[in-house]
């Protein structure tokens, strides 16, 4: 099979998902809610993050529209409440990574410079299929970074 950027993209996304896993359950468990002087992120809220914005962005590979009615609070209030349990942020990185990966691997190579209006600019579907990746190992990183600071 030809590599492809699509599934160059796919295979890091997949990595990315099980490295951010890995990072938040060599935490302790009762360290993966804390927050760093009370102020920072904790592991299970950026992982959450990461999980929610995964589904997201099969909807906007799909729909190649950015919605109209996203609402910042109710993403923040669904992250939130996701960030409670482990096991519910895992269960839905996991099939959320798994649909992302599926609707990157879809995505034509005629299609890969395709625009799609965002709030903070325009944005190809190129570098919108590589958002999770980016955003999974941005994420690794900080938790490990709360790691070291234990």
């Amino acid at each position: 099979m030809k590599p492809t950027p699509q599934l160059f993209i796919s295979s890091l996304t997949t990595k990315a998902a099980a490295d951010l896993t890995t990072a938040v359950e060599a935490l302790p468990e009762e360290k993966r809610a804390w927050q760093p002087l009370d102020k920072g992120r904790s592991a299970l809220d950026q992982a959450a993050e990461c999980a929610i914005l995964n589904g997201f962005t099969v909807q906007l590979i799909n729909s190649r529209v950015f919605p109209s009615d996203f609402s910042y609070e109710a993403f923040t209030a669904s992250k939130e409440a996701l960030a409670a349990n482990w096991d519910a942020v895992k269960a839905e990185l996991e099939a959320n990574t798994a649909a992302v990966v599926a609707a990157i691997e879809t995505v034509s190579d005629d299609d890969l410079a395709i625009e799609i209006d965002m709030p903070w600019g325009r944005h190809t579907m190129g570098q919108i299929m590589a958002y999770p990746y980016w955003n999974m190992s941005y994420h690794e990183g900080q938790v490990n970074f709360i790691a070291s600071l234990l």
